[in-house]
């Protein structure tokens, strides 16, 4: 334990002041290992944090070109004063322990890279990869929170084979996924990829905090709700699919979507209409590609307030294998965190499940607008203030939440 100096906090803004957005949620983790409280100051300078003064953590912030500033006692009361106020759409939000964090990603090098990882490594959050062997041995209930990225839970390997079937990396993909299914004991990679998705569903339904990105969500649902029914095509699983598969979806197994439609020729780079990627309007381009962040009550949805806050309520909108939601697919029940309302898309979801939530985000980075398959990773050195990495980062630190309980 760290002893903090007599009167006087140390804020970090997290409002267009700030030169490293990023690097600034790094900070507040390492903060919170140093077992020191963090305030989460919802929608104060766009959801600044606030700890009491400690030098070193002065001189990291300084280290780590995270912008600071030191306030007496009677100035953090102030803040928090002013936050209390019922009238006003803040809230102090008390981080008590950093949480640990799971990668699901594979051991063999494929040729594109994960945004989570990279925002993780740039921001100094340690986190540990595990994958198939370990979900299945019981790895994760040692961690807070499991991160999915680009995975294919239905076992079609991405739908990948029509313009990928004859480079070495798909190749070896298959030969992997496969060899690692046989070890596990199952006859098919799509029967394996349905029991982690089991494993997945029952760590959020114990408490688990659950994030997923670009292909995971929709897949994620897709083989859920094909549970025992076989959807994948012949080069994919050795034998035709069920032809009635479509009829036999059980959407109720799903957390975000139902009434979705199966996509199953495999020359198709999509494996269900939940996507938009290829259903949007040609003219949405970079340019004019956007989404807009909800705004909520701070004081009485502290939830999803945090996983919304940014320095820019209008996001710029990625691409990837799943860009966006379409909306009449996504259950009733879900909260809106993010949308294309012209486009009837939706970018940003969460919900809960048993004891736990999840988060999907769409799109695959949210620096890189079109991510095509070897392109090199994004630069972050270069992106210090992205509004859309903050929304993967708010991400990171909510399972270290609890909230202030409020005087009445």
């Amino acid at each position: 334990m760290i002893h903090s100096a007599h009167g006087a906090y140390l804020l970090i803004p997290m409002d267009g002041s700030q030169k490293n957005h990023l690097k600034a949620y790094g900070i507040a983790y390492w903060v919170l290992k140093k077992d020191v409280e963090v305030s989460w100051l919802l929608n104060y300078r766009g959801g600044s944090f606030m700890f009491r003064y400690i030098k070193t953590l002065e001189e990291e912030c300084t280290i780590r070109g995270v912008s600071t500033q030191i306030i007496a006692d009677a100035q953090a009361a102030a803040i928090l004063q002013e936050i209390s106020d019922p009238q006003v759409n803040m809230e102090n939000i008390k981080l008590h322990k950093a949480p640990k964090i799971a990668v699901y990603s594979p051991k063999n090098k494929r040729p594109w890279d994960d945004a989570v990882t990279l925002v993780l490594t740039y921001a100094e959050i340690p986190y540990d990869v595990v994958y198939d062997e370990e979900i299945m041995t019981g790895a994760l209930p040692m961690y807070d929170w499991l991160h999915l990225h680009h995975e294919d839970f239905t076992g079609q390997y991405g739908k990948f084979w029509a313009a990928f079937k004859n480079f070495p990396w798909y190749q070896e993909d298959v030969a992997s996924q496969e060899a690692s299914a046989k070890k596990l004991g199952f006859s098919k990679v799509s029967q394996m990829k349905l029991a982690v998705a089991g494993k997945i569903r029952d760590f959020v339904a114990g408490g688990g905090y659950l994030f997923a990105m670009c292909s995971a969500p929709d897949s994620y649902d897709v083989a859920l709700s094909a549970n025992g029914v076989d959807i994948c095509d012949v080069m994919f699983d050795g034998d035709a699919p069920d032809p009635d598969a479509q009829s036999k979806l059980n959407f109720s197994n799903c957390f975000a979507f139902e009434n979705f439609d199966l996509v199953t020729n495999p020359y198709t780079y999509e494996i269900s209409s939940i996507d938009v990627t290829e259903t949007r309007p040609r003219t949405i381009l970079r340019e004019n590609d956007f989404f807009t962040l909800f705004e909520f009550s701070a004081k009485w949805d502290p939830i999803p307030s945090m996983l919304c806050q940014d320095h820019e309520s209008m996001i710029h909108g990625f691409m990837g294998q799943t860009t966006a939601f379409n909306k009449k697919y996504v259950k009733s029940n879900v909260i809106l965190l993010g949308e294309t309302k012209s486009l009837n898309e939706v970018r940003y979801i969460h919900g809960d499940f048993g004891k736990g939530t999840w988060t999907f985000l769409g799109g695959h980075d949210p620096e890189d607008y079109q991510h095509l398959v070897g392109d090199p990773p994004t630069d972050l050195n270069l992106h210090p203030n992205s509004p859309g990495y903050r929304l993967i980062l708010n991400n990171i630190l909510f399972p270290a939440a609890k909230k202030e309980k409020r005087k009445t």
